[in-house]
């Protein structure tokens, strides 16, 4: 009679065929579709403009540090110069920009991302200058030295 040893390691783990997937199965297909990109739309860029231009000129400027810069959609009237693209609120320490006018009223020698969003900056850095009493170009030389 053979006597066997007794072994305490378990069994090895079976192989699958290579025709399987991971979980054993293969050629499904994918029950969700595959992640749509994000929502880009002309409120979020311009969002997005006006965030980094104030956020660029609040680190430059310490005068601009508590002022809040907002965006509203249209003014409540038009003044003697026409509709007004911001209204700067000094004694609030408020600059607000009016979106539609900004996108709408503006000519773009070239219309496109980039002069779209120059074109918002470009408002944001007008609107701090008159809060500040300046030159716009005095706000910010350098961030156009390479325009």
């Amino acid at each position: 009679m053979a006597w066997r040893k007794a072994s305490n390691s378990a069994p090895a783990p079976r192989r699958r065929p290579a025709r399987h997937g991971r979980h054993g199965r293969v050629g499904r297909s994918p029950v969700v579709r595959p992640p749509l990109p994000p929502l880009d739309t002309r409120i979020d860029r311009f969002d997005l403009a006006v965030g980094t231009a104030a956020e660029f000129l609040r680190s430059a400027w310490p005068e601009l540090r508590d002022v809040s810069f907002e965006i509203a959609d249209m003014p409540l009237a038009a003044d003697e110069q026409g509709i007004p693209r911001w209204r700067v609120l000094a004694d609030e320490k408020r600059i607000i920009l009016f979106r539609l006018p900004i996108e709408r009223l503006s000519h773009l020698h070239r219309d496109d991302e980039l002069h779209r969003r120059m074109m918002v900056e470009g408002s944001v850095f007008r609107a701090a200058a008159e809060y500040l009493d300046r030159d716009p170009w005095d706000l910010g030389p350098e961030r156009f030295r390479y325009f």
